[in-house]
């Protein structure tokens, strides 16, 4: 028979032997799990206060053009000047068939005369007791009244003509002789041609509008004069959005120097504006499948574990992308080795090359 002391030993050799085997076997599953595990790098995130520039575009105006037309209606006597001629401040432009007007004149004058008469007989027979006070003063306001009607006629008479308001450039004519204008229905379009400052006019987004002030440098560029850029500054803003596009107008005063500029011309501008978003910034290799605004990054909570995340873009910038949404309370996001990542892979961090430095 075995003694007891070495049964004893034999076992607490098997005991030794089995949770060496033990130990053994989970060196050898870590060991075959290391392989699965991808090496990455962690990049803290930044908040910069980003000022991107806002593109727009639009036609260029001038900053005395007028539509003109006649104050009241009536059929085109005379127009004397054609498209593209240049014209100088008060020059006669068109004129009305006055016969109409020159009847109305009359007719106001002639009743301006009656309530004089009026008057007249009202104040006598007053002194002579047979007319009231009531009925002098109406007579009076009579006379009064028809004097005004003698002013409207004669400043309707006076503005069925039509002068330029300054020198400038006939852009348009949009009737002509023998045609029926109505009061306010324009006839010319005039450019201002003398020390009128050229102003592009574009439409902005709600999101824009809100970070451009009046004095923001621009910087402008016409398909007139390719290569060429012209300095600007915003010189306008609206404070309520087109009704029929939801976009806010602006107005980009151009400084063109000596170069020949023209209502219509189609130009370009990228503001700068002044204020800026805090927004967050991380490193182009941290951002995958981009679509437009909206893309992915990785992060890990654990660093054992990767995690992908939705994020919407602000803009691109030649150090970094500002991220607007999806980053909340991460403060680090995951950029070498993330081209081989899906949500949930394992993941072994390793030191960023410029700590190894």
């Amino acid at each position: 028979m075995i003694s007891q002391r070495l049964f004893t030993f034999l076992l607490l050799a098997g005991i030794t032997a089995t949770i060496a085997g033990c130990g053994h076997k989970k060196e050898e599953a870590v060991e075959a799990d290391a392989p699965n595990r991808v090496a990455v790098e962690l990049h803290p995130i930044q908040r910069q206060n980003v000022s991107d520039p806002i593109y727009a575009s639009g036609l260029l105006f001038s900053d005395e053009e007028a539509r003109l037309s006649f104050k009241t209606g009536g059929v085109i006597q005379k127009i004397y000047v054609r498209e593209g001629d240049a014209v100088r401040q008060g020059q006669l432009l068109a004129t009305l068939d006055l016969t109409e007007i020159e009847a109305q004149v009359n007719q106001a004058r002639q009743g301006l005369d009656k309530a004089n008469r009026d008057l007249e007989r009202a104040r006598n027979l007053q002194r002579d007791n047979v007319a009231t006070r009531e009925q002098v003063q109406n007579a009076e306001t009579a006379y009064e009244v028809a004097g005004e009607n003698v002013r409207i006629a004669e400043f309707n008479r006076r503005f069925s003509e039509i002068r330029a308001p300054h020198t400038g450039r006939i852009v348009r004519k949009l009737m002509n002789e023998g045609e029926l204008a109505g009061p306010g229905t324009p006839v010319f379009f005039i450019d201002g041609q003398g020390k009128a400052d050229w102003v592009l006019r574009a439409g902005v987004a709600d999101r824009d509008w809100a970070r451009i002030a009046e004095g923001d440098p621009a910087s402008i560029t016409l398909d007139a004069y390719p290569g060429e850029t012209f300095p600007g500054k915003v010189t306008y803003k609206s404070v309520a959005a087109d009704p029929s596009s939801g976009s806010f107008e602006i107005e980009v005063t151009i400084r063109a120097g000596n170069k020949n500029l023209a209502s219509g011309l189609f130009a370009r501008a990228a503001l700068q504006p002044g204020a800026g978003e805090a927004l967050v910034c991380v490193p182009p290799a941290a951002v995958h499948e981009g679509s437009g605004k909206s893309a992915y990054v990785y992060v890990t909570d654990d660093r054992k574990t990767a995690r992908k995340l939705a994020v919407r873009i602000a803009s691109i910038r030649p150090d970094c992308i500002a991220i607007e949404q999806g980053l909340d309370g991460v403060s680090e996001v995951i950029t070498a080795g993330s081209p081989f990542l899906t949500d949930g892979s394992a993941i072994e961090v390793m030191e960023a090359h410029s700590q190894k430095r």
